[in-house]
């Protein structure tokens, strides 16, 4: 995919939003799939029809889950069919009731995964600074139903672990961490997959490192990965028909767990694509008014996997909502994460009508955060188009937001006139 060959040269008239032409023809998307060594899958494709070993923890699901042991350091690895379902049964598997301490600001199948085993997902705010679950708000949360806390690893930037640590020993609740974002990342010098309880991972096809779909949950407690065996595959125990747990479907394909063994092959070139463009992002977007880059800890392993932007809109003189219009009319498909947030979601919404009362750091930061174009599908020449023209609406915003204002009001009168030549309004 190649930018525009014109020059980093924008005009107003010319804005797509504005009538002109997109500067990418192409769509440019947050969390393409990153794809490694075509070849090499299909050769594994073919081995898998030839033994016809399709599913059922076959070599390649076994092979995969030995190379992630590996790579993260846990002691043991449960592959899944996808993240969520890794997330139903590590929390079933722990035992979690009542009540489970989570972040409004995550995808929704965090409290999904919560609300599907009849557990109340309590919504917790966040640090602005980190974006992730603020512990100095939990205690406050905790009541005689409590039985947990479950932390997101948003962007692959650690939570707090120690400080969660100590609250969840103090008040002996169960501490387990949603790892969607975090594979490759290190806490201390320690890589994700060694804290709390578990630690589930996702290999969504948006992630950096997939499966298609899939998921893993690597915990270092025997006991509690030999539960999740059983329970991701019926509860059948060693031979035939032999059922000792109560368990549902949650196996890796061999399909999926080949491709998984592909990328992970790639994942070093996938994270330094990341980091360039990580890197490239932060120089050309470094001193643009209100526009704010989440900065990584370069001293630790990170997987890069987001651009992530907090907007001013005060200070940028354009809000997020209206760069994100902006940016779309350019092919450049920037997202809003995670917007709404999740408390407004259903069923959370009616269950808990007043959490946004507790959630003003979260209801702030999803006005404000949006993800940018990154991985493979992005080179060097797309980055400074895109940064080009974040620089040129911020140093233009008023004007911009004036001639959006008045093409929307000729748009609605245009509409209107329409309407009533058909006699469909008086």
């Amino acid at each position: 995919m190649k930018a525009s060959e014109n020059q980093l040269n924008f005009e107003l008239e010319k804005l797509a939003v504005l009538g002109g032409s997109p500067i990418f023809q192409e769509k440019l998307h947050v969390g393409r799939p990153n794809i490694g060594d075509k070849k090499r899958f299909i050769e594994r494709v073919e081995d898998i029809l030839d033994r016809r070993w399709l599913t059922n923890d076959g070599p390649y699901a076994e092979k995969l889950r030995h190379q992630l042991i590996e790579y993260t350091g846990g002691k043991h690895c449960i592959l899944m069919c996808n993240g969520t379902v890794a997330l139903e049964i590590a929390a079933r598997a722990l035992e979690l009731k009542g009540e489970v301490i989570v972040p409004s600001f995550t995808f929704v199948a965090t409290p999904h995964a919560l609300q599907w085993q009849e557990i109340t997902p309590v919504f917790c705010d966040v640090d602005p600074l980190t974006h992730n679950i603020d512990p100095l708000k939990i205690e406050k949360l905790i009541t005689p139903k409590t039985t947990g806390i479950l932390g997101v690893h948003v962007w692959g930037r650690p939570c707090n672990i120690e400080m969660l640590t100590n609250i969840a020993n103090r008040y002996h609740l169960k501490l387990f961490f949603d790892g969607a974002h975090a594979l490759g990342c290190s806490h201390k010098g320690q890589m994700i997959g060694n804290y709390g309880e578990a630690t589930v991972f996702s290999f969504h096809a948006t992630k950096f490192m997939n499966t298609f779909e899939g998921g893993a949950v690597v915990t270092n407690d025997a006991q509690l990965a030999d539960k999740m065996r059983l329970m991701k595959n019926f509860g059948f125990g060693p031979g035939y028909d032999n059922v000792i747990y109560s368990g549902i479907n949650g196996k890796m394909s061999e399909i999926s767990a080949a491709m998984g063994m592909t990328n992970l092959e790639s994942i070093q070139n996938f994270i330094d694509i990341n980091f360039r463009n990580y890197q490239q992002y932060k120089a050309e977007l470094a001193d643009i008014p209100g526009i704010n880059l989440a900065i990584y800890d370069e001293s630790e392993k990170n997987n890069y996997q987001y651009i992530i932007l907090e907007v001013d809109s005060e200070k940028a003189g354009i809000t997020r909502d209206q760069l994100v219009q902006i940016l779309h009319a350019e092919n450049i498909l920037a997202r809003r994460y995670f917007y709404p947030g999740c408390h407004h979601m259903e069923p959370y919404r009616s269950h808990f009508p007043n959490a946004k009362l507790l959630l003003s750091q979260t209801e702030t930061l999803s006005q404000k955060v949006l993800s940018l174009p990154t991985g493979t599908a992005v080179d060097t020449e797309i980055i400074k188009r895109i940064c080009g023209l974040i620089r040129f609406i911020v140093q233009n915003g008023t004007e911009i937001r004036q001639m959006m204002s008045e093409s929307k009001m000729q748009s609605e009168d245009g509409h209107f006139e329409h309407l009533r030549s058909q006699r469909l309004i008086s």
